[in-house]
């Protein structure tokens, strides 16, 4: 199984985070594992959309820093970089999310 890259805290960049978080569906697994914390890759999907756009959103997310995925036997678990966001960017994940919950 190939190694997956992440970002060290250093190289998350505010504009690739901001990214990230710019699609729906991305916004909605980060509010999944910020309310809940670690999910298995395949449980954050819902059935509603393929495994490849999933793997997709999930591959930009890691890659921006927002997630840290780690590979335990043959499944993939994902876990919100709540840490190094907030040393980051203070706040930032919060206002976010606060800001598309639908009151």
């Amino acid at each position: 199984m190939r190694d997956v890259h992440h970002p060290s805290r250093e190289e998350i960049d505010l504009a690739n985070v901001l990214h990230a978080l710019s699609d729906p569906l991305r916004l909605e697994i980060v509010d999944i594992l910020a309310e809940t914390g670690e999910h298995n890759c395949s449980s954050l999907g819902n059935g509603s959309i393929s495994k490849s756009t999933l793997s997709h959103h999930l591959k930009v997310l890691r890659e921006a820093g927002i997630t840290w995925t780690r590979v335990e036997g043959t499944q993939r678990l994902v876990t919100l970089r709540s840490d190094d966001l907030g040393e980051r960017f203070p706040g930032l994940i919060e206002s976010v999310l606060s800001a598309t919950k639908v009151v």
